[in-house]
C-alpha cells in the first residue's frame, strides 16, 4: 500500500506575487520529482461583496449584483489561469478550492481542513509601515498556520 501524500496548500491570487509563488513551487518542490510527495491544493480567498463596496443605503440594490459578478470573474480568472500553470508544468494531482472571505483566515483554515504540511504563500513585498497598516497574510499566516510556512519573494529586477 502506498503512503498517503503530505499535503502542501499554495495560496493563489490575481497578483504576479503569487504566480510567481506557485511558479515556484512547482519548478522546485512538485513538477522536477518523478512521484512528488506532496498532494497540491491551490486555495483563493474571494472577497465578499460586502467587504468590496463600502456603503449600504440607496443604490447598492443595483451595485451589489454588479461587484458580485465581478469578484466571480476574477475568481474563474485567478483558477484558470493557476490551472493552466499547473497544466503547462505538467502537474495534474491539482485540487483548488474557491472560499468567500479573509485570505489570512481562509488560508490558515485550509491548513486546518487538509491537515497540510506545508503553506506557500507569495511575499507583496511591502515594507513595514504598509505592513502595519494594510496588514500581511504572510505574516500572519507565518504566525497562525499550524504548519511549516514557506513565503516565496519574487525576485528583483536587475537593472
Amino acid at each position: 500500500m502506498a503512503a498517503e501524500k503530505q499535503v502542501m496548500v499554495v495560496g493563489i491570487d490575481d497578483s504576479d506575487f503569487s504566480t510567481n509563488a506557485l511558479e515556484w513551487t512547482l519548478d522546485h518542490l512538485v513538477s522536477p520529482v518523478p512521484n512528488p510527495i506532496f498532494k497540491l491544493v491551490l486555495v483563493y480567498a474571494k472577497p465578499s461583496v460586502a467587504s468590496s463596496v463600502g456603503f449600504v443605503g440607496p443604490g447598492a440594490a443595483e451595485v451589489l449584483p454588479v461587484v458580485d459578478a465581478d469578484l466571480r470573474r476574477t475568481a474563474t480568472k485567478v483558477v484558470e489561469q493557476a490551472k493552466e500553470l499547473c497544466k503547462k508544468k505538467s502537474v495534474n494531482d491539482v485540487t483548488v478550492e474557491v472560499v468567500e472571505g479573509d485570505p489570512r483566515n481562509v488560508l490558515c483554515d485550509a491548513v486546518e481542513k487538509h491537515h497540510a504540511s506545508i503553506l506557500v504563500v507569495g511575499s507583496h513585498g511591502y515594507g513595514a509601515l504598509k505592513r502595519a497598516v494594510l496588514g500581511s497574510v504572510s505574516d500572519y499566516c507565518a504566525h497562525h498556520a499550524n504548519c511549516t510556512v514557506m513565503i516565496v519573494k519574487k525576485p528583483k529586477t536587475k537593472h
